[in-house]
């Protein structure tokens, strides 16, 4: 098995009369799309399902961004609908004004809706992201439902521009690939790279 160029290049044995097939690998999926988002409360029109509409515009005036009003622990999350293994979630910042006011957010994945999602284990926390930026985040899989970002021990207002979430390859235990001389479909079980 080698890999190439996002292409999985497999020998198989013989009983199965085929010499080599090329799978290509799926790209990252952002999850987020399909999910409900819910906050811990509303300032404006900075609705919690604007982190989640596929537009990364970072002008909070131009409605695209979430904002709370001023709150201790300020948080705004996304219910995923179904558990994924999370490789990475990007955040894109507000570019208008005040970024730093993410500064020490963090990313919380897990299953729990325990204090509003925000016991669940930590993948991150965020030191800075500039001002209409978009930053990601490693991850490394974890596993959950939910994904929470707060601000942890101070009153602030939480603002997210965007949010996605990564599951690069959601559930999978097959993958078809398409031999290249036949164009027949042939599946390769729980494979593992």
């Amino acid at each position: 098995t080698a890999l190439y160029n996002n292409h999985v290049s497999l020998s198989l044995p013989h009983p199965l009369s085929l010499s080599q097939m090329c799978c290509h690998l799926p790209h990252p999926i952002n999850v987020a799309l399909k999910g409900v988002a819910s906050q811990s409360s509303l300032n404006g029109y900075g609705n919690a399902h604007n982190a989640i509409d596929g537009n990364r515009e970072s002008d909070y005036y131009k409605r695209s961004c979430t904002h709370t009003a001023q709150n201790t622990n300020p948080w705004w999350r996304v219910d995923l609908l179904d558990v994924y293994r999370v490789t990475a979630v990007s955040i894109t910042n507000r570019g208008d004004d005040v970024p730093e006011r993410l500064d020490g957010a963090e990313i919380r994945i897990g299953n729990s809706l325990e204090n509003n999602g925000i016991n669940n284990p930590r993948c991150v926390v965020i030191s800075h992201i500039p001002a209409g930026k978009t930053y990601t985040f490693q991850c490394n899989e974890m596993e959950g439902r939910y994904v929470v970002v707060v601000i942890p021990g101070r009153s602030e207002w939480l603002t997210l521009c965007e949010v996605e979430v990564f599951d690069l390859l959601p559930e999978l235990t097959e993958l078809k690939c398409n031999h290249p001389n036949s164009g027949s479909y042939y599946r390769i079980a729980k494979l593992l790279l």
